[in-house]
């Protein structure tokens, strides 16, 4: 138990450590909740350019740079994204780190982000778009009013576990200096010579993130099915 306190001491307390601790999940949770809104965004653009593209043959160089988008990001890892961004397009240019990180995971985000619309979107009945085209109702409100909000339901638990993904992802931030949450243990360890401990503590942090989204997602969930 001594050996517990101590280490924990050391770890945590000692030469206010535990600022690094806060730090990390600032940075974290701050890299995690504008990425998942920025990619939501590029992922909106990328699903109605495809969709629309579907339905209407129309916008035919936006389609096909919206698939090469896709196929690019989701075939290449976010480490590699994330290190093109950071040591070659602002190689020359004072940048914020944090926001080289939000980008860099915001685009990563936005291409799977894409996929879980259209998922979304072609899970709603045909025979209900087609109803809307026969009340003269044109493609946007068609979307606004029909396929949108019974697809947000079938798109919601997918979107929280992009969310929860960006806020382990963000660990890969490490690589280029982001103060994030294993940076933090990192850096604690270094100074400790002990990593065991800031290791599980950080794993703890982790652990407690996911599980409280995922709870903050079950009640949206079952309020969009009780609405």
């Amino acid at each position: 138990m001594n050996y517990i306190i101590e280490n924990f001491y050391y770890s945590v307390i000692y030469d206010n450590r535990y600022k690094f601790i806060l730090e990390g999940l600032r940075n974290t949770c701050l890299i995690a909740f504008l990425a998942v809104i920025l990619g939501t965004i590029i992922g909106v653009v990328i699903a109605i350019i495809r969709n629309y593209h579907e339905n209407t043959n129309k916008l035919p160089i936006l389609n096909y740079l919206a698939k090469v988008y896709v196929t690019v990001i989701r075939g290449t890892p976010s480490i590699l994204q994330l290190m093109i961004i950071y040591y070659i397009i602002f190689k020359s240019v004072d940048v914020n780190i944090v926001f080289v990180g939000v980008l860099a995971f915001g685009i990563n985000s936005g291409a799977y982000v894409a996929e879980i619309i259209r998922a979304g979107i072609n899970s709603i009945n045909k025979g209900q778009i087609e109803a809307g085209y026969s009340l003269g109702l044109n493609y946007s409100k068609v979307m606004r009013y029909i396929v949108f909000p019974p697809a947000i339901k079938n798109i919601l638990p997918a979107l929280g576990n992009e969310f929860i993904t960006l806020v382990k992802e963000t660990a890969v931030g490490a690589y280029i200096g982001i103060v994030e949450l294993t940076k933090a243990s990192d850096i604690i360890a270094s100074r400790t010579y002990d990593y065991f401990f800031p290791l599980i503590i950080i794993a703890i942090i982790y652990l407690s993130l996911t599980i409280f989204i995922s709870k903050l997602l079950n009640i949206m969930e079952r309020r969009l099915k009780n609405d």
